[in-house]
């Protein structure tokens, strides 16, 4: 059962980052809006490059290749011996971080505009939290074996 949940995450990770988080206006009169974990990349790509490159790796690269290498040990194509870089890689993984950005932006609003949350961060949200459990979950059947 972990196995399949792990792979329905290779899955759905990538279309939570493409689907909508958030929508967004300035006024209630002016349409929304719809922002995406990718849309919000390219946006940041143009702003600054370094800070794209960096929460592109640690908010899409780092939790995908955590995703894969538990699958790896999970089909046992790979050595449990990983699990501890599995491990850092989790603690590298920044979406959790993002996520709870999202969260406090909703929240807060953005001031004068007007902030609504959409299908694909309730999705991100279950994807970021199956990842953690998964890992966990993963990490104690290894060492009971």
């Amino acid at each position: 059962m972990l196995r399949l949940a792990n792979l329905a995450l290779l899955i759905l990770f990538p279309i939570a980052w493409a689907a909508p988080l958030l929508r967004a206006g300035l006024l209630p009169l002016f349409g929304m809006s719809e922002i995406s974990v990718l849309s919000g990349l390219a946006s940041l790509w143009h702003a600054d490059i370094f800070l794209a490159l960096l929460v592109t790796l640690l908010a899409l690269v780092a939790p995908f290749a955590k995703t894969v290498g538990l699958a790896l040990i999970q089909y046992g194509l790979a050595s449990p011996r990983l699990l501890p870089a599995i491990h850092v890689m989790g603690k590298l993984a920044m979406a959790d971080v993002f996520l709870i950005a999202i969260y406090v932006v909703v929240a807060k609003g953005v001031g004068l505009g007007r902030v609504e949350t959409a299908w694909g961060l309730y999705l991100f949200t279950f994807c970021v939290l199956a990842s953690l459990a998964l890992s966990s979950l993963t990490a104690r059947v290894m060492h009971r074996t």
